[in-house]
């Protein structure tokens, strides 16, 4: 775990909850303390989501606490009855990630031995809230991450990435093993692409022309992972028949390698114009590339001058040709996407995409 803005918000609640906690005069300030680490988020708007979780999960917790100590008592075997219950109610209205905090709401108000015991668990009740308030002052006082920058910047390096070893693999330089653990780790890094996508889709616009250029860059994002993953999906088919294509014809091989150049070629030219380091309507020319009915062309064509021994290679290069015709048509898209996108509404479609720091 690296440390980030997420571990130091979560510390600087707790301190916030327990010097609170202190300054009010309430006892137990640990249970605020425990309140303010479930309701770190990492976005505004699940902060928002998380307070209300939160609150109906502090309610439900000690309303069922509150009835079950004044018609049963606090045994033990009433305090994990009431437990029971809790989880039940949680799971009903679908907040099970809210669950723990409803138990410790339980735990901390039947715990209580005394007669006044109404009074206790008001203040109990009050002292998770404020760990909750907390943690939400700091969700909005922290400026959260630029997960446009990064979603952009981590599609380019996985894409780069991809386009590296497309580039190795066609010219019979690339590692079958050291690629298979590449291909592996970098369908993990789209998960994580995924995931910051996510993220951007959450943030909340407060401009009604924000929130429909935020709409178009989700669309352009989307399929920019899309194709990204099609990128992905040609290497991995080229892993897996490497040796199948190896021993197709040369000329078929080389025509293969010269279509695979231009599109990854064509499609960094995309992700570049994206940010504005590439005139819009830019045509890329290269004589050398097919189309897809061509491409489909010559395939069928080795069909006939293809020996019976080497028949079976042919087969299995009918799912790689489909994965780079697949692929091939993701650009296309995602070039008028990103075209579009930046010749309409000029004024309202501003990319906010910053230069990463360096590493040293």
């Amino acid at each position: 775990m690296k440390l980030g803005a997420r571990i130091l918000k979560t510390g600087i609640a707790i301190i916030l909850a327990l010097f609170l906690s202190q300054l009010l005069q309430l006892p137990a300030p640990v249970f605020a303390g425990i309140a303010a680490i479930f309701a770190i988020q990492p976005t505004i708007y699940r902060s928002y989501l998380s307070v209300l979780e939160q609150i109906q999960a502090n309610l439900i917790g000690a309303a069922v606490a509150i009835i079950f100590v004044l018609v049963f008592g606090n045994h033990v075997f009433i305090v994990g009855l009431a437990a029971i219950i809790v989880i039940i109610i949680n799971l009903k209205l679908n907040s099970g990630n809210t669950i723990i905090l409803s138990l410790v709401t339980v735990i901390a108000i039947m715990e209580s031995q005394g007669d006044d015991f109404l009074q206790f668990a008001l203040i109990r009740f009050s002292t998770i809230m404020l760990g909750i308030l907390s943690a939400f002052i700091m969700n909005l006082v922290f400026i959260p991450p630029k997960y446009e920058t990064k979603l952009y910047h981590k599609i380019a390096k996985v894409a780069e990435d991809v386009f590296k070893w497309i580039r190795i693999s066609t010219r019979h330089a690339s590692e079958h093993t050291l690629l298979k653990n590449d291909v592996n780790r970098l369908k993990e890094q789209i998960i994580k692409i995924e995931q910051l996508y996510i993220m951007f889709k959450e943030e909340r616009e407060y401009f009604k022309k924000a929130t429909y250029a935020k709409s178009r860059k989700l669309v352009v994002y989307r399929h920019m992972i899309a194709t990204v993953k099609k990128a992905l999906d040609v290497l991995k088919r080229l892993n897996r028949f490497e040796n199948e294509f190896h021993r197709m014809p040369d000329i078929f091989q080389t025509q293969i390698q010269q279509q695979l150049d231009f599109l990854v070629f064509q499609h960094e030219q995309i992700l570049l114009k994206f940010i504005g380091k590439i005139k819009l309507n830019t045509t890329i020319e290269d004589s050398e590339f097919l189309s897809n009915k061509e491409l489909m062309e010559i395939f069928f064509a080795q069909l006939k001058n293809l020996d019976d021994e080497y028949e079976y290679c042919l087969y299995h290069m009918m799912p790689f040709v489909s994965a780079i015709i697949e692929y091939a048509e993701h650009i296309e898209h995602l070039d008028k996407l990103v075209n579009s996108f930046h010749n309409f509404h000029k004024e309202q479609n501003e990319v906010t995409v910053q230069e990463l720091p360096e590493e040293h």
